[in-house]
């Protein structure tokens, strides 16, 4: 199935177009053409099946033949990881997390960061296209990118944790996932969290865990972190 994008439409709505660029790419590239079918999400859990009606590379139109509603997550899963020197690192780590069933993805500037400024506009295409592509039918939320101390602050989540490379007591993260429970997971820079930045979580209601026994990339370690959220979480 190749899964095409819109937002602005819902369980209601019968009949759209899409946009200029897109319509080129079905029409010109794609080849298709009047009574093809197209399969289309809103990135909210929906997929709609429609017809094209008008198969324009300036306006392809469609008819709403029917729409699935996919479950809605059990549990809600919030990675907060710090940006990568090597942007193509982080880039990758958004792909892989949107194909595993991340839910929502927070940029953090911790004290060591290398990187503090984020192009959330093609971080936000890479979540899409890598939705598109896995024909995930959940577009992940992505956040503005904020600081460690601000992040902390504003969180709430039922399960807390952070990781980080201290030889500190720390829990296995497998021992501690709960099925079911929302949960948000702190992934630090390549230097890792400073001493102040963990401590600070804990006081602030996060565990610490470990992610397994060797030294992990922060996108590695991100990618590890979020399947197993997922896993823990499968029917």
């Amino acid at each position: 199935m190749q899964l095409f994008y819109n937002p602005n439409i819902n369980e209601a709505t019968e009949s759209f177009s899409f946009d200029k660029e897109e319509s080129k790419h079905i029409i010109k590239v794609l080849r298709k053409k009047d009574t093809d079918i197209l399969y289309v999400t809103n990135g909210l859990g929906n997929l709609f099946k429609t017809e094209i009606t008008l198969a324009s590379d300036n306006k392809c139109a469609v008819k709403i033949l029917s729409v699935e509603k996919s479950k809605t997550p059990k549990s809600h899963l919030h990675l907060a990881v710090a940006p990568t020197k090597m942007n193509d690192r982080y880039e990758w780590f958004l792909e892989k997390a949107t194909e595993i069933g991340i839910h929502e993805i927070t940029p953090i500037i911790c004290d060591r960061s290398e990187r503090k400024v984020v192009n959330q506009e093609r971080f936000e295409k890479i979540l899409l296209t890598a939705m598109k592509q896995s024909n995930v039918l959940f577009l992940p939320k992505l956040n503005n990118a904020i600081s460690f101390k601000e992040f902390i602050q504003n969180n709430n989540d039922d399960l807390l944790l952070i990781a980080h490379c201290e030889e500190d007591d720390k829990k296995s993260l497998k021992s501690i996932l709960k099925s079911n429970t929302n949960t948000t997971i702190l992934i630090g820079p390549e230097g890792d969290f400073s001493d102040k930045e963990i401590t600070f979580a804990l006081e602030n209601n996060f565990i610490p865990v470990s992610i397994g026994a060797t030294r992990l990339r922060t996108e590695t370690a991100a990618i590890v972190a979020c399947h197993s959220v997922v896993f823990i979480n499968e029917d």
